[in-house]
Formats: structure tokens, C-alpha cells, sequence
């Protein structure tokens, strides 16, 4: 039987054509996200901007009725309510954002806080409060510094990898794919204003990873190349090695659709925001691969000289004596 293949074994098709006008695109996306989210903002959860946790305990009940609760307290006008499941299957994390008017006033949050219990209580008497605890402005913005120092950490580490694993230019490249990536799953969310998260934080940690990945396979397959094709000039040469990569990066990008495209459209608005995250991330990781990190080689000077070792005294004395020079 005849393998599907979606994209041909001859496909030829010339992306550092566009670079150009791609990059300038590019460049104008980066500095419109990073303008929304300093105009805007994020609209920072619990997580990041304070607020009421409750933690509690169904008695009498195998699990806990977490799509009910998101319901029940939905009503209250407490904003979107973030209910997870923390432990067991029957134990539950309540976490709401406390009103300005409440911010550093520990009466409104005990109130807001008893309005919760009472609520879940009268649908389920055998709620058991384990903690009620409040998040102060000064641990969510703790929160926050230290979600940035993993973001920069995760950045600067791949960089590294890649300058020791390649050459200097390509870590210059991979890290600017990955800023372009950040960049623009921050502009989404501040241009949407969709809750900014700590799971965020974890689906912009999978968008680096899986922008990683694709990042290696193309440079991995340019190095072969440069070794390979001496004379090739090198935007040919850069054609080529994403050609001969395509298939596997259009794989890849759709088996990871097919998985978070039917969570992204029937999953619960709790996962909303980072699953929406992923799939951005799969379109622009997928994309910086081929206009963003390839590109950029042409112009940081890699040459077909870039991984040929360099000759020492004694070789090129010896190549001297045969005759070769």
C-alpha cells in the first residue's frame, strides 16, 4: 500500500525568497505585541494578581463536581472563578480575584471568602473547608519575577546549548525565533485580554520547547549540508535544508492540531487560555523555524567555511610537503 505523504519528495519550494518582507513583518508583529503589553496590559489571574484561595474536601462525594462549582460561583459576580482539582480526586482549589475595593482589606476578603463557603455548602453540606487563605499583592508579584526569570532562564540556557552545540550564530538564531515567539503569544493575550496565568507561563515554556525542536532539526539538517554542498550558495543551500525538513515539521505541527484543536474547541474555559497559547505557539514556533532563525544565518555571516575544522601548522606543512599547496 502507498504511503500518504503530504508533502512531496521533490517539493522545492523558495522561502529565502521573502525573507525581506517576512522579517519586516516580523519586526512589526514583535514591536505591536510588546506595545499592547505595555499600553493594555495583561489581565494578571490570581496567580500573578492576588486574591482568595479556598481549599476543601467532599465528604461524602468520590470526586469533586468542579464543572457544577465553576457554575454555581460563576453567579456571584466574583469574575471567572479558577477551580482545579488540588490532591484527591474529591478535594478542590477555589481561587477568585478579590474587587480593588478589597485589595489589602482583610474584612471584604473574609467576606467574599464566606460567600464562597456559603454557597458551595448549601448544594453540598459535606464541603469541608481545608484552607482559606489570601494571596497579597506581594506574593503574586513575587509570582510574577520569578515566572520571568524561568522565561529569560529557558531563553538564555537553549542559546547556550545551541552557540556549544553549532556555532555562536546559531544561538543568536534560535533565540531570536524563541523572543519572536514569546513576543507574540504575550500580544495575543494582551490584546484579548485573556487571563494571564501560571498556566500560561507553562504553555509558553511548551511553545519554546516545541519551537526548539523544530529549530535543531533545521539546523541540524543546515550544518549536514554545509559540509555536504561546499559551493552551494548559501540561501540555496538554506532552501534546501527546509525542503528536506518540511514533511517532518508538517507532521509533527498537524498530529499536535488534531490533539489540542478539539480541547481548544469543546474543552472546559478553564484550559481555554493555555491551550490557546499551544495552538499559537505551533502556527509561530513552526514559522520562526523557516523565516525567522534560517535567515538570520545569511546575515550573522555563516559561510560554508563555518564547520570546516581549522588547519593547524603542522597539517597545512604537511599538505605542503606532498605538494597539495
Amino acid at each position: 500500500m502507498k504511503l500518504l505523504k503530504l508533502v512531496p519528495d521533490d517539493t522545492n519550494i523558495k522561502f529565502l525568497k521573502w525573507r525581506v518582507p517576512f522579517y519586516v513583518v516580523s519586526l512589526l508583529l514583535i514591536a505591536a505585541s510588546w506595545a499592547l503589553v505595555m499600553t493594555k496590559g495583561l489581565n494578571y489571574g490570581v496567580d500573578f494578581a492576588g486574591g482568595q484561595e479556598i481549599t476543601g474536601t467532599f465528604l461524602e462525594e468520590p470526586e469533586a463536581p468542579i464543572g457544577e462549582l465553576r457554575d454555581t460561583l460563576g453567579t456571584l459576580g466574583l469574575g471567572d472563578p479558577v477551580i482545579q482539582r488540588f490532591g484527591e480526586v474529591n478535594q478542590v482549589s477555589i481561587r477568585v480575584r478579590l474587587p480593588e475595593s478589597a485589595e489589602g482589606d482583610p474584612a471584604a476578603a473574609n467576606r467574599i471568602a464566606t460567600q464562597i463557603i456559603d454557597t458551595v455548602t448549601e448544594q453540598h453540606p459535606d464541603f469541608r473547608v481545608d484552607s482559606n487563605n489570601t494571596v497579597s499583592g506581594k506574593v503574586s508579584g513575587e509570582f510574577r519575577e520569578k515566572s520571568v526569570y524561568a522565561l529569560l532562564f529557558a531563553m538564555l540556557a537553549i542559546a547556550a546549548y545551541i552557540w556549544i552545540r553549532f556555532e555562536w550564530q546559531f544561538g543568536v538564531g534560535a533565540l531570536f525565533a524563541l523572543f519572536h515567539d514569546v513576543s507574540l503569544t504575550l500580544g495575543m493575550f494582551a490584546l484579548f485580554q485573556m487571563e494571564f496565568s501560571l498556566q500560561i507561563i507553562a504553555a509558553i515554556l511548551a511553545i519554546i520547547g516545541y519551537s526548539l525542536n523544530d529549530t535543531i532539526v533545521v539546523y541540524d539538517r543546515i550544518r549536514e549540508n554545509l559540509k555536504k554542498y561546499r559551493k552551494m550558495p548559501l540561501p540555496e543551500l538554506l532552501d534546501l535544508s527546509v525542503n528536506e525538513t518540511l514533511a517532518r515539521t508538517v507532521m509533527t505541527s498537524l498530529t499536535l492540531l488534531v490533539a489540542l484543536l478539539p480541547l481548544l474547541l469543546f474543552g472546559p474555559a478553564s484550559l481555554f487560555g493555555m491551550v490557546a497559547a499551544i495552538v499559537l505557539g505551533v502556527f509561530v514556533g513552526t514559522y520562526s523555524s523557516i523565516y525567522m532563525a534560517a535567515p538570520i544565518l545569511i546575515w550573522l555571516g555563516v559561510t560554508s567555511h563555518s564547520f570546516v575544522p581549522e588547519e593547524t601548522v603542522a597539517e597545512k606543512q604537511d599538505r605542503k610537503a606532498r605538494g597539495e599547496i
